[in-house]
């Protein structure tokens, strides 16, 4: 079964994460499709697979043509049917109608989180005062983690990372980028998500991507960014030299041949990649990317 998966702005479409996490953490085959929000390219989306109308929206290859599947919940629950081995939802009934129940209240809770502070990705404010509805929202958000990671022992809410983890990461970052206090329990979740390799992988686009949208952007004077609780990468940056430094002649992701605009130097040794995007997601974290590290660790790279 092929799958595409439609999504939006990786810094700042929440339920786009979610979507695109219940592939990629499971390690399920799927092609990831952009469209830019708030443009004609979405209204197109809209028009093309109505009645969905938002991201994530995952595209199932029928014979008679793509089946659109709208809304993370419903994303999570069609994979699970067709691959019930890959640990969306936890094996054990009694661990898993937990996790749906978690994870339908955050699908249909949580509003004040939801509204004023953004999934922004790109930022760390200083200075942002919650108001007692996005307090109340923090605080309930740690009674169900404390609550689910005393019974699982973690590091995820059900033990292994599932369905429930993805529908929470997006939240995760808002603590992050507005610099809620939280117990140490909620940290160490908030870590968890933060190490997690899709999460990483997610991230690194979300530095990669360049298009910014100002209504996602309060006000208020910038943090730390280095604050943010990701783990140390490998040192890289953008390589300005020939094609033929690179060790590779084809694109560890696309299988495509390298651009001379799309070089980086990592660790040491200089790569190359098929296009910008994918030499700025790899700088930003190379070690998210297990096919860049495979290439970085053959014999020809040493």
């Amino acid at each position: 079964m092929a799958y595409t998966i439609l999504i939006g702005e990786y810094a700042y479409s929440s339920w786009s994460m979610r979507g695109w996490m219940m592939l990629d953490a499971f390690g399920i085959p799927a092609r990831t499709r952009y469209i830019p929000m708030y443009s004609e390219d979405f209204t197109a989306f809209q028009v093309e697979y109505a009645p969905a109308r938002q991201v994530a929206t995952l595209l199932i290859d029928e014979e008679s043509g793509p089946q659109a599947v709208w809304d993370s919940l419903a994303i999570a629950e069609t994979l699970h049917e067709a691959h019930p081995e890959a640990g969306i939802w936890p094996a054990d009934p009694i661990i898993r109608r937990a996790a749906r129940s978690m994870a339908a209240e955050m699908h249909s809770s949580f509003r004040a989180l939801r509204n004023r502070p953004n999934m922004n990705l790109r930022a760390r404010y200083e200075g942002f005062r919650a108001n007692d509805d996005e307090l109340a929202d923090v605080t309930r958000a740690e009674t169900l983690w404390e609550w689910a990671l005393e019974a699982s022992g973690g590091p995820y809410l059900c033990g292994d990372f599932s369905a429930v983890d993805a529908m929470y990461a997006p939240l995760v970052t808002r603590l992050v980028t507005y610099g809620f206090e939280i117990g140490p329990v909620a940290k160490r979740y908030v870590d968890a998500i933060y190490a997690h390799p899709s999460f990483r992988r997610w991230h690194a686009c979300a530095d990669a991507q360049a298009r910014v949208i100002k209504q996602y952007h309060l006000p208020l004077p910038d943090g730390d960014i280095t604050a943010l609780p990701r783990l140390p990468t490998l040192t890289a940056r953008h390589f300005e030299g020939d094609a033929g430094d690179a060790i590779n002649t084809t694109c560890p992701y696309s299988g495509e041949a390298i651009a001379a605009d799309s070089l980086a130097w990592i660790d040491g040794t200089v790569v190359g990649f098929c296009n910008p995007f994918c030499c700025a997601k790899s700088i930003a974290d190379p070690e998210a990317w297990p096919k860049l590290m495979a290439l970085l660790k053959e014999p020809s790279a040493a």
